[in-house]
Parts: C-alpha cells; sequence; structure tokens
C-alpha cells in the first residue's frame, strides 16, 4: 500500500484542505486543525510586530556549552498516525476500535523538515477538516519506515529506508551527519484542551526543542555522530529526542503556548 508523504507546506496545506472539505465554492462549516512545527519561539517584540510570526528557512540553529558549538542545518523526522485524542475517550488511539475517540490529522507515514532559523515561531505544515470536540491529547509515532507496507515512501525517500530521523550540520566546525531506526508511540497531553468548534479554525503546534536533542545530563553538547547506531550516546540521544517534544494550542503561531 502507498502511503501518502509530504514535503511542501503550501502545497500540503492547500492539498488537505481540498481533500477534507470538497467545494471549495462555499463556505464551510467544518471546524479545521492547523498543524505547525517549531523549533524556537519568536521573540515577543518579533511576534507583536508581525501579528503572525512564521518560522524562517535556511538559517542554521547554533548552539553552545562555552567549550563546543554546534551548528544544525537540517532536520528532518518521519512521522505516522498523527491523531487526537477526544476527552472523554479513556483509551489510546492504537487501542479504539469504535473511531470515535479520536480524530485522524495524517495517517502517513510523512517526512517533516523542521523549520530552522530566522525569526521563530511556528510554520503550518498542513491543515485539516475534523469534527466538533475537545481534545486533550496528541498522538502520532515516530516511525521507522520498512517493509511493504512503506515501499512507496521507501521509493520516494530511499535515504529514510530505516530512519525515522536524520540531522546535518557542523560539531566544533566538523561536518556529522546523524541518524537513528528510533520507532516510538508518543503521546502528548493538551493542557488546556484543544477545542474545535464548528466553522472555525484553530492551530495546534508541535514544539520540538532542538537545544536538548544532543546534550548530556549536565547540559554539555556531545557530538552527534557519536549518537549513531552502535555508538555510546545513542540512547541518550533517541531518550532526549522523545522527552523535547511538547504540544499546545498556537492561534498567533508564535511557537509559544497561548
Amino acid at each position: 500500500m502507498r502511503r501518502t508523504t509530504i514535503r511542501t507546506a503550501a502545497a500540503l496545506s492547500a492539498a488537505a484542505l481540498f481533500a477534507a472539505c470538497g467545494d471549495s465554492g462555499s463556505p464551510s462549516t467544518t471546524p479545521q486543525v492547523n498543524f505547525n512545527l517549531a523549533t524556537r519561539a519568536a521573540a515577543p517584540a518579533v511576534a507583536a510586530a508581525a501579528g503572525l510570526s512564521l518560522a524562517g528557512a535556511g538559517t542554521p540553529e547554533q548552539y553552545s556549552d562555552g567549550a563546543n558549538t554546534l551548528e544544525i542545518d537540517q532536520v528532518q523526522i518521519v512521522l505516522r498516525e498523527i491523531e487526537l485524542k477526544r476527552v472523554e475517550s479513556t483509551t489510546t488511539c492504537s487501542q479504539d476500535v469504535s473511531g470515535d475517540a479520536c480524530e485522524k490529522l495524517e495517517v502517513g507515514p510523512v517526512l517533516l523538515d523542521l523549520p530552522l532559523g530566522g525569526p521563530g515561531g511556528a510554520a503550518r505544515t498542513f491543515s485539516v477538516a475534523v469534527d466538533t470536540g475537545t481534545f486533550n491529547e496528541i498522538e502520532f509515532d515516530i516511525h521507522k519506515p520498512e517493509g511493504q507496507d512503506d515501499a512507496g515512501f521507501i521509493q520516494a525517500h530511499p535515504d529514510f529506508d530505516g530512519v525515522s530521523v536524520k540531522v546535518t550540520g557542523l560539531y566544533n566546525g566538523t561536518p556529522f551527519s546523524y541518524t537513528t531506526d528510533l520507532d516510538s508511540e508518543e503521546e502528548i497531553e493538551l493542557s488546556p484542551p484543544l477545542v474545535a468548534a464548528s466553522a472555525s479554525a484553530t492551530d495546534l503546534t508541535l514544539f520540538i526543542d532542538l537545544n536538548g536533542w544532543f546534550r548530556d545530563g549536565t547540559g554539555n553538547l556531545v557530538d552527534p555522530s557519536s549518537a549513531n547506531s552502535g555508538n555510546p550516546n545513542e540512547g541518550l540521544v533517541e531518550n532526549n529526542i522523545k522527552s523535547t517534544l511538547r504540544a499546545f494550542e498556537d492561534e498567533n503561531r508564535d511557537g509559544a503556548e497561548d
């Protein structure tokens, strides 16, 4: 079975919205959730001046611990089964057999390029029509593509055969490429809950704190190459990736919780 892929925010937003809403010539009375990504919040002054802050692209993110420097040029991550869980549900989305407990935003797998550089804030990735409701959790898989089910995705993105996350950049001036086959189901609480009301759009931001990915327990940077498969910091960085994910309503898309 061929699954969908996502690379371009503008194309994806349009495709998802038209597919979900059908007749583009009539006003929609269906709620819409805009799914955004952010790696850094916009400075308050920038967000206020812009009114609507959009994350920049093409500029590296730089981090330091005083002795070492890390420059991240690109971060790509594969997600699958992105779903919102209703407040009244007592099961996880993967356990739901009725189809009523969760709202599917994207089945995937999808390849997402994280927004880097610029003024910060959240970059819109896609928009989906949903049923009205109140949601207190977002669930998704950080997914390692493999096998026949992911054959179409792998054909389109051969570098991600067995790879769920890829990061490239410089560590103390030396180029590195970090990859992982991390396969993990994530459940992130939305507090306060996200409310999808009739004929309105709601912005949901998945915030990924890259500053915490390549640091040890004392806050010192580690060489990303030392976290590749079989290397000593493999488990450290995989745990960091999972622990630096947050999600929240973000109507002004400044990358900070409303």
